[in-house]
């Protein structure tokens, strides 16, 4: 997508999608590009389906997923509608000839965006990054068996969500507050095709994923929180520091699906390094 010369640097109110594949840290370097693929294929043959020129839009590659900022002039409705519509369907077939199948965290907010020769960049922008990086997405998707969760600001929720329109139940949506980096923030969250989320069938929070839903964490369900408060111009949320349970050990929990570690042995399937399964020993 391309912008004057003369608007270099002026903030515009766009839709920022940001989309995550579950668990990528745990595709080896033969299986991610395929991976990729699968995504790519996936959003081209949605925004075809849905009448939207990709052409139009900028889109940012992310390793794992993709960022994107549609301009003002395509509807918002049509990406939160039809679009999510054919995202779910094109899915559900890609999945239907994979062993393990791929699933996808999409997070949606309209806020100021800008655009330079290296991308885009803003608080809108940082926001839709860390609600698609939620805990609570990673666990409904784990939870419900489910290909695909939707989470949406508190903001596009109420402006436009909570009016409906075609494909858009808001029905179907539930809030869940959010501790990010900054505070703590409404996302609402929903799965096409099922009911309303029931954050009450999480159950209990894996312990290699504590810190990260943990106060100062990465999206763990809190009781109170607002809707997109003031986030910093930074990148996306990371993880912090864990607390420490073994006095012996040094222990660290890496963002984006990455590792769990413990005296530089990995604990879980990771994409580098080794993956561990019996008790610790010295090399």
């Amino acid at each position: 997508m391309e912008h004057d010369a003369s608007d270099a640097g002026e903030a515009r109110y766009e839709l920022v999608i940001s989309v995550d594949a579950r668990r990528s840290g745990q595709y080896g370097d033969a299986e991610k590009p395929r991976m990729r693929e699968r995504i790519y294929r996936i959003l081209d043959t949605a925004f075809a389906q849905a009448g939207v020129d990709r052409r139009a839009l900028y889109t940012g590659d992310r390793g794992d997923g993709v960022l994107m900022a549609v301009p003002g002039r395509i509807a918002v409705t049509r990406l939160l509608g039809l679009w999510v519509v054919e995202v779910h369907e094109s899915l559900r077939e890609e999945n239907s000839s994979l062993r393990v199948p791929l699933g996808l965290r999409i997070a949606m907010h309209v806020g100021p965006v800008r655009h330079d020769s290296n991308g885009i960049n803003g608080r809108a922008v940082d926001l839709a990054c860390r609600l698609a990086d939620a805990e609570v997405g990673r666990r409904l998707l784990d939870a419900e068996g489910a290909d695909l969760v939707l989470v949406v600001s508190g903001s596009l929720y109420h402006d436009v969500v909570s009016a409906g329109g075609k494909f858009i139940l808001p029905e179907r949506f539930a809030p869940a507050e959010l501790n990010l980096k900054e505070g703590e923030f409404t996302g609402w969250f929903h799965l096409p095709g099922r009911p309303r989320p029931d954050f009450s069938r999480l159950g209990p929070q894996d312990p290699a994923e504590g810190c990260e839903g943990s106060e100062g964490g990465r999206g763990g369900l809190r009781a109170e929180g607002h809707d997109d408060g003031p986030l910093d111009d930074g990148g996306p949320a990371t993880a912090d520091e864990d607390h420490d349970d073994d006095p012996g050990s040094a222990r660290y929990v890496a963002g984006d699906d990455l590792s769990v570690h413990r005296d530089n042995v990995y604990h879980q399937p990771v994409h580098i390094g080794r993956t561990v399964n019996s008790p610790r020993r010295k090399d």
